[in-house]
């Protein structure tokens, strides 16, 4: 059976799974569902009850009723490739693409619908409320009375997207950045903004959840950056990252965030303030690791490919082989 890899044309991480799933004989497809209609192709017929669905890619044809897992990393944009490319055209081949998809026994990492669902910043913060994990004081309002108010409870504050990255091509990130204690809040009223308490921190947490597996990395703060440097992302290098422990209670409520939103892999950033505590920032469900692979040595592109290869149903193992099912 096969593994998909739904991703763009260039993901240096994707790749760093593939190189696993190679040298452990699982067979692996990877597709850009951008070259829809230009580079690859799909067929499913709904027949006397049965389907049979088929994707070709590099030549190669992959039944999807042979998918034993689907890693949805970094896709394009469905036919964003095509000759005639058009909004129209882009919705009809996410529907044949998905859809099909969908009606398949594979599983999913992460699932769309989970993915799309755990995008959304203001539900995380409220899932990561009820699962337990320390959330700093946040208001998104567009209301500036709202936001002065909430300066006032809060005086050292930052504020950061509510989506993430803006939506120019290419998509550009949007930093974290902290309120000035002048700050006029008039113009709140003109989008939503979202406010958050800053937590002074002497460390950022990134930790990589895999299925059961959680594996963390800490990059101390610069203690000389700037105050107005709060964002990890746009930092100068400084500490590398190093591999660390998971609180007990850390990893519970993580693994209790994960089953709740329905994810098989997610990227957990934490702030460490200087009592050790672990503020959750954001869940990104498709965020990059090869950054913190590569500076820790830490096995998560192994981890990413053993989860994808596990057997299906069925299937049998044995040491040093490719699975195969049973018959």
């Amino acid at each position: 059976m096969t593994v998909l890899i739904l991703t763009c044309e260039e993901d240096v991480t994707a790749d760093m799974v593939v190189v696993h799933l190679h040298g452990s004989g699982v067979p692996v497809v990877r597709v850009d569902p951008a070259d829809l209609t230009a580079g690859v192709s799909l067929s499913g017929e709904y027949v006397h009850g049965r389907f049979r669905g088929h994707l070709s890619a590099g030549g190669r044809l992959v039944s999807i009723g042979g998918l034993r897992s689907v890693w949805v990393r970094r896709p394009g944009t469905p036919a964003g490739r095509a000759a005639q490319p058009s909004p129209w055209l882009t919705e009809e081949a996410a529907q044949a693409l998905y859809g099909m998809l969908r009606g398949s026994d594979a599983r999913w990492m992460n699932h769309p619908d989970a993915a799309r669902q755990a995008r959304h910043k203001p539900w995380q913060l409220r899932l990561a409320q009820r699962c337990g994990l320390p959330v700093p004081a946040t208001v998104i309002t567009t209301f500036p009375r709202a936001a002065r108010e909430f300066a006032e409870r809060f005086p050292d504050l930052v504020v950061k997207p509510v989506s993430g990255a803006h939506p120019q091509d290419p998509p550009r990130a949007v930093p974290t950045s902290r309120v000035a204690p002048d700050a006029d809040f008039t113009a709140v009223a003109f989008g939503p903004t979202l406010l958050q308490r800053r937590i002074a921190k002497r460390a950022d947490i990134r930790l990589t959840a895999v299925g059961e597996r959680l594996l963390a990395a800490r990059k101390a703060a610069d203690t000389g950056a700037e105050p107005v440097e709060v964002d990890v992302r746009f930092a100068p290098p400084g500490a590398p990252w190093e591999p660390v422990d998971v609180p007990p209670r850390i990893a519970d409520c993580v693994r209790t965030y994960l089953r709740e939103a329905e994810l098989a892999y997610g990227a957990f950033d934490f702030a460490e303030d200087a009592d050790g505590t672990w503020w959750f920032l954001e869940c990104n469900q498709s965020g990059q690791f090869g950054f913190v692979e590569v500076e820790t040595g830490q096995p998560i592109a192994r981890a990413v490919a053993e989860w994808l290869a596990r057997p299906v149903p069925g299937e049998t193992v044995e040491a040093g082989r490719t699975p195969t099912t049973a018959r």
